[in-house]
């Protein structure tokens, strides 16, 4: 659910969330590597669609306001799916509530830049990033996501659980005892049904029905995984390398054995024909500062993969990036941006959904 427009200063938790939002788009010189002071040149509104959870947002803060004490950060916050619901309606209206956006993955910038929807700028950040962006510089990846699975060997031991995502919708031991997210309203979860489509067909979609997959939250998912209610589920990795650090949990990644699904979160400007605000400027300065070494060390501490070829570490507890990306199940971007709703109705002829 979206929740209602907050002042960054005054609602920490949520204005990280606006923050991350707008990271991905550009600003201007030394500001994208080096942020010592504050950029004072920059002010006004910024207003920020994301799915970036809040508690990553949160820690995020204090640097915000550092850098930005003049720059008033507003947001909506709310899942991908809702996101895109809330886009249309104001496309219908005419004009959009938000100036920038960060989303799960690449494919709506793609449908919003195939609108003419785009700001289009050229970030300092674009020689170091190590994952794809738009050549026009209407997107760049601000951080980096992975659906692997999960157990807990506590209850299970890895011999009784499926390594690999075909074994995850075939292998009948782990039957009615498996979760993932919901593509309907997830585009991580999206993201996952049309890698796994294009890797395996509609059988893979079957195979889950046959599974009795269970189609809910990643939250969710985990409390089962712990209670034992669930032998394995597909998940983000960032949802157990927080449960690792932060909860002293024994919780397991499994990194697939036919491949991660490898998502890279754009961030995006919208141009002044669309936005709310008119302060691309102050839009450009945030996201550069999301690009940065500096920004970039806020989404390793919130367990997500730096989309930068030189940051020096991966998250707490994960495999390092480059390994990651050795053995991947690749994801055609343009067909998940133009026929997502064909690919969830391929998911919903298999798979129950509870209401």
């Amino acid at each position: 659910m979206f929740k209602a427009k907050r002042n960054v200063k005054n609602f920490a938790a949520l204005l990280l969330i606006a923050v991350m939002a707008v990271t991905l788009i550009g600003c201007t010189g030394d500001e994208a590597e080096e942020y010592e002071g504050a950029i004072t040149h920059v002010s006004g509104t910024v207003m920020i669609y994301t799915s970036m959870f809040e508690d990553i947002i949160e820690m995020m803060i204090p640097a915000m306001e550092r850098v930005f004490p003049n720059v008033d950060v507003q947001f909506f916050y709310g899942g991908t799916g809702m996101i895109q619901a809330r886009i249309a309606s104001e496309i219908v209206a005419g004009q959009l509530g938000a100036d920038m956006l960060m989303v799960a993955d690449p494919s709506y910038a793609i449908e919003l830049q195939s609108l003419g929807m785009l700001h289009s700028f050229e970030t300092p950040a674009r020689p170091h990033l190590a994952f794809e962006y738009c050549p026009e510089g209407t997107w760049y990846p601000v951080r980096i996501s992975n659906m692997v699975l999960a157990y807990n060997p506590e209850l299970y031991s890895r011999d009784e659980i499926p390594t690999s995502m075909f074994d995850f919708a075939f292998d009948s031991r782990v039957q009615g005892a498996i979760s993932k997210a919901n593509p309907l309203t997830s585009g991580t979860a999206l993201v996952s049904i049309v890698a796994l489509y294009g890797a395996y067909g509609e059988d893979y979609f079957a195979g889950l029905g046959n599974q009795n997959v269970m189609v809910e939250s990643g939250a969710v998912a985990r409390t089962k995984l712990q209670t034992g209610e669930c032998m394995v589920i597909m998940i983000l990795e960032e949802s157990i390398l927080q449960a690792r650090e932060n909860d002293g949990s024994e919780l397991t990644i499994i990194y697939p054995d036919d491949g991660t699904i490898v998502i890279p979160s754009p961030i995006m400007l919208i141009n002044d024909e669309w936005n709310a605000n008119q302060n691309n400027e102050a839009a450009e300065a945030i996201a550069n500062w999301f690009l940065s070494m500096d920004g970039q060390e806020y989404i390793v501490r919130g367990w997500m993969h730096s989309a930068r070829s030189d940051f020096p570490r991966a998250p707490f507890d994960a495999m390092p990036t480059a390994q990651i990306r050795q053995n991947t199940i690749p994801v055609d971007w343009n067909r998940a941006a133009f026929y997502r709703d064909w690919y969830r109705e391929r998911f919903l002829d298999n798979v129950m959904i509870p209401e």
